[in-house]
């Protein structure tokens, strides 16, 4: 974990340095408390992925806990029906 001071970011080339060193997030305190996170655009689209594929999977057993699921055979036969496929 990477952590800098709120003044060191004034030096935008050492920040996006410091970030691709990482490989996550560079957390960045102010009178020695978190205030901010400056992270890679490639980590961020990282992170957001799966957080999105987490969102996904939630709403996925949340269907199956509330029987909002169709099982293979039927749905098989639906678009045999539907599609003669």
């Amino acid at each position: 974990m990477t952590i800098i001071p709120m003044r060191d970011l004034k030096d935008t080339t050492e920040i996006e340095r410091r970030c691709a060193e990482a490989g996550g997030p560079v957390f960045v305190t102010k009178n020695g408390y978190g205030r901010l996170v400056v992270m890679d655009i490639e980590y961020y689209e990282k992170l957001m992925g799966k957080i999105y594929e987490a969102k996904l999977v939630n709403e996925g057993l949340s269907d199956i806990e509330n029987n909002k699921t169709v099982d293979g055979d039927t749905v098989r036969a639906r678009m045999t029906e539907k599609y003669g496929v």
